[in-house]
């Protein structure tokens, strides 16, 4: 059978959207009910607290692990309102220190065949450089501590490594990265905008999977 490479292009992009859309399906639980009238109770009875103060009042004395964001984004829709003034912090700190900060994560990319390869990238927030890029099929901490150590060289600049909270990264893998003189920071629970930089230069998953699988390949 003779056809044109951009048929079988689009051929494999189609499979490669089915192929997302099963591995995808259900998407992320929703907040239970009362979980979002007890949020909105405590902060109508602390009108002193907010996201993430409540956030952490949720975690240390309950045990529910839930994003600031997630409770501002359930308090606006319930109270009509919002409060940016988190971000605008955040924002104003990685402006302030971009050169000393470098970001990393960890992406899915799929091969031709629908082989599963696990992408990890470290970036310069200062300079948006991409400073190193590896795939493996099976990652693990070992194996991600092995491409900080070839992304961060020796005489480097960096204070902060921002990462978000997989299960790749371990405690021994951040002691190793502070030996280095570098200090983890971790994004938010379920908040993958908090690593936007990296969000972006990734891209969605449904955008990101093509040119990564070339890549990989």
């Amino acid at each position: 059978m003779v056809v044109k490479p951009e048929t079988l292009v689009g051929w494999h992009r189609k499979a490669l959207q089915l192929f997302w859309r099963w591995k995808s399906r259900g998407g992320r639980p929703r907040v239970r009910g009362n979980l979002r009238a007890l949020i909105a109770e405590m902060v109508r009875e602390n009108p002193t607290w907010w996201q993430r103060r409540a956030a952490s009042e949720l975690a240390l004395k309950l045990g529910i692990h839930i994003s600031p964001r997630i409770i501002r984004a359930l308090l606006a829709r319930r109270i009509g309102t919002s409060d940016r003034r988190d971000s605008q912090r955040w924002m104003a700190f990685v402006r302030n220190h971009a050169k000393a900060m470098v970001a990393c994560d960890l992406a899915v990319a799929v091969t031709l065949r629908f082989q599963i390869l696990y992408l990890f990238v470290v970036v310069d927030l200062g300079t948006h450089k991409l400073l190193h890029v590896n795939t493996t099929p099976h990652p693990n901490a070992t194996w991600t501590l092995q491409q900080l150590r070839e992304a961060i060289p020796s005489d480097h600049r960096y204070r902060w490594l921002f990462r978000d909270r997989s299960g790749i990264f371990s405690v021994d893998l951040d002691r190793s990265v502070e030996a280095f003189g570098v200090t983890v920071l971790k994004t938010l629970v379920r908040a993958p905008k908090a690593n936007a930089f990296c969000e972006r230069l990734i891209g969605e998953p449904a955008a990101r999977v093509p040119g990564l699988a070339h890549s990989a390949r």
